[in-house]
């Protein structure tokens, strides 16, 4: 599914023109990585919870060459599903 495809849901359901579905869409996400940004969790009652996380260093390998390398830290974005979501989900 696609940013397009979820305004087209908007404008199935609420009835909101296209073009308003589409910037809701837009924004919603925008305002998301924003947020995420800022190294702040977000969390959707009855969907889940987005989390920034950070990963420490590790040893890795380069897989063509088999060269050992450090790998930097970084920050990830991480999902977890509400208990609702995942019955919802399992039921289907």
């Amino acid at each position: 599914m696609t940013k397009a495809d979820l305004a087209d849901k908007l404008y199935e359901k609420i009835g909101l023109p296209k073009k308003e579905a589409s910037a809701m869409v837009e924004t919603l996400f925008e305002s998301m990585k924003s947020i995420l940004a800022e190294g702040e969790s977000i969390k959707i009652t009855g969907f889940g919870t987005f989390l920034v996380r950070k990963k420490g260093s590790r040893r890795g390998r380069n897989p063509k060459t088999g060269t050992e390398l450090e790998i930097e830290q970084r920050k990830v974005v991480t999902f977890k599903p509400s208990l609702k979501f995942k019955d919802v989900v399992e039921k289907v």
